[in-house]
């Protein structure tokens, strides 16, 4: 969750470490820090708070030093705080640690520091590791953190200076990301790729297991077990200015409007020329293959995990194949029945979301076929799994998901379309029809942005409430779920999605004078019943906002007032319906007065359990 970032050359490493760290507060902004090797040593700088606060005290009392290790931490272990702030360091001040992840086994390894005469002054289990190290020095920092990482249990990524070895920065990835960086003279880590872009575009994306030495001569890279590793670099091909905010006031509204374009994209040539076939050239299934599936297990976390609700509707209603969606964190302590005759399908935006790993790993020891649906090429999911679905969302900033989520869609539509005409369970025409009407998206999402200034009005109106509800059926239902954890997300307002066919079954207690509900409308053939729910609720005082198609009357006369959306098929209304309920939870969080891009106790990427 937490970021990090290295540098060794010739510049000013503090200005380096803090424009890297500007790039990577998105994942925590608890607490950040920075040490630098100056004229008087190794120092550390650190501060509670956003990385503002750091930054003003390093303008007052700058750290002179061509070699630093940078950190913005999102908390786990101990409260925010300056004491629980990263770098961390040992009692003689002469070794410094930056850490993402989480060491499982810190408490008996602290114990047994503490036995050998070692003083802590923080919550973390960050601080063991630089204790640890400490302890294992023998003149050779490489070694001493090889021996350290065999004794830590957990997921991490660390960046690891000494004073003793002024020269050297060493980096370690075991489950949480870290590339390193390199350039002319000088060399970068950093928990992603924008930290370090605006340096250098060549880059080397470590594998779990694997550590680099970084010199300003050059980098080897090297095996936890000191086994030296050849390969090739990584040229990023994307502009640092796509991962900036375009004029916009916040990221979050950028990526809202950078969907038109993700949803072209991401659809792009994976639908032939003559728009009769998809083209999946990435998927090495052959269609043997897809025969042999018996059934399919949709595994992700928060916003992915809707988007696999709505894969899992698709790719039945196309494909007539039995599909399960699971929550990543549960999948593996169900016990599942996966064999070889399962496709696993793992959604993460960032393809290194913990619970989604630890859950493809499980299913490839149990002899599943795993196809990754993912928006970071050469991710760990990416890598791990046998097939890879690329999103080309580009790089998403905010913490609130909005167009990974929809290229996600994208995603499963092209890929249940793919499954249907490989099986033949969809006739050519319908699928003709179907991608037509995909290619028609990009544009509807245009005319729903240009009419926000609606959705703001409304999102002013709500943005007092403290509860708020939202209700559908079917795919509806599978929106309004992603609806209501956007609103939760960074406006704070409690609010609940439900079947709208359970409001009976309790929720209705709920409903009193004036509450808000959000009702989605977009699934034809339930339109009645969908109807009739809503009068459930405007019967005891509730205040509905319809979402529906335009021209639909007859759920315009049953609420207050009304959203309409371009025509689209109702397989495909998610991903029209879900854009105004972004924009709600966007002004709402305005309305409110939050920081829309970094909602409280959240992180973009979950790296740990």
């Amino acid at each position: 969750m937490c970021g990090i970032v290295g540098y060794i050359g010739k510049r000013d490493s503090q200005e380096v470490l803090i424009e890297g760290l500007k790039k990577l507060e998105y994942r925590g902004y608890d607490s950040a820090g920075v040490a630098v090797y100056t004229e008087g040593g190794l120092e550390i700088k650190k501060a509670k708070g956003r990385l503002a606060v750091l930054e003003s005290e390093l303008s007052d009392a700058p750290l002179n030093g061509t070699v630093g290790i940078g950190h913005t931490r999102w908390a786990t272990h101990g409260k925010p705080s300056n004491e629980n702030s990263h770098p961390h360091t040992d009692n003689s001040k002469k070794f410094s640690v930056v850490h993402n992840g989480i060491i499982e086994n810190y408490i008996s390894l602290k114990e047994e520091l503490i036995a050998q005469g070692h003083t802590f002054v923080s919550e973390t289990d960050t601080e063991v590791i630089s204790h640890l190290i400490a302890e294992l020095y023998e003149g050779d920092i490489v070694k001493a953190v090889q021996q350290a990482v065999k004794r830590m249990k957990g997921a991490f990524a660390l960046g690891v200076l000494t004073e003793y070895e002024p020269d050297r920065l060493v980096a370690v990835r075991l489950a949480s990301p870290l590339v390193v960086g390199v350039g002319e003279g000088e060399n970068f880590i950093g928990s992603d790729i924008p930290a370090i872009l605006e340096y250098t575009r060549n880059v080397y994306i470590l594998n779990d297991g694997e550590m680099a030495l970084l010199t300003r001569e050059g980098v080897e890279l090297m095996t936890i077990e000191g086994n030296f590793i050849s390969r090739e670099m990584f040229h990023v091909d994307w502009d640092l200015v796509t991962a900036e905010k375009a004029g916009f006031d916040h990221f979050m509204m950028k990526e809202i409007y950078d969907q038109p374009k993700a949803y072209r994209d991401t659809i792009g040539s994976r639908i032939s020329e003559d728009g009769s076939r998809v083209v999946l050239d990435e998927i090495g299934m052959t269609a043997d293959e897809i025969r042999r599936i018996r059934n399919i297990h949709i595994v992700a976390c928060g916003t992915a995990y809707h988007a696999g609700l709505v894969g899992k509707s698709v790719i039945e209603k196309l494909v007539r194949i039995p599909v399960e969606a699971d929550v990543a964190s549960e999948y593996r302590y169900r016990a599942p029945i996966i064999t070889p005759e399962t496709l696993v399908i793992v959604v993460s935006q960032s393809g290194e979301t913990a619970d989604t790993l630890a859950a493809l790993r499980e299913a490839k020891r149990s002899g599943a076929r795993v196809l990754a649906i993912t928006n970071v090429v050469g991710s760990s999911v990416s890598r791990e799994a046998d097939d890879v679905l690329v999103t080309w969302a580009g790089p998403e900033i905010a913490v609130a998901s909005t167009k990974a989520y929809t290229t996600q869609l994208m995603a499963f539509y092209l890929l249940g379309l793919y499954l249907a005409q490989t099986l033949e369970t969809l006739e050519q025409a319908e699928i003709v029809r179907t991608l037509a009407a995909m290619q028609s998206l990009p544009e509807q999402v245009e005319s729903i942005l240009a009419r926000s200034e609606e959705i703001k009005a409304y999102a002013e109106k709500i943005a007092s409430h403290e509860h708020l509800f939202f209700i559908g059926r079917g795919l509806d239902y599978a929106v309004a779920l992603e609806g209501s954890l956007k609103l939760k997300e960074i406006s704070y307002i409690h609010s609940e999605a439900y079947p709208a066919g359970e409001l009976k079954h309790g929720t209705l207690a709920l409903i009193e004078e004036g509450v808000p509900v959000i009702a989605l409308g977009l699934q034809t053939e339930l339109i009645e019943k969908t109807v009739s729910n809503i009068k459930e609720v405007t019967a005891r005082g509730g205040e509905v906002l319809g979402i529906a198609y335009e021209g639909d009357n007859e759920l315009a006369k049953s609420v207050d007032r009304t959203f309409s959306i371009p025509r689209t098929l109702d397989l495909l209304s998610p991903a029209l319906t879900v854009i105004p309920l972004q924009l709600l939870s966007y002004y709402a969080s305005l309305a409110r007065g939050n920081d829309v891009d970094k909602p409280r106790n959240l992180a973009k990427s979950v790296t740990v359990e």
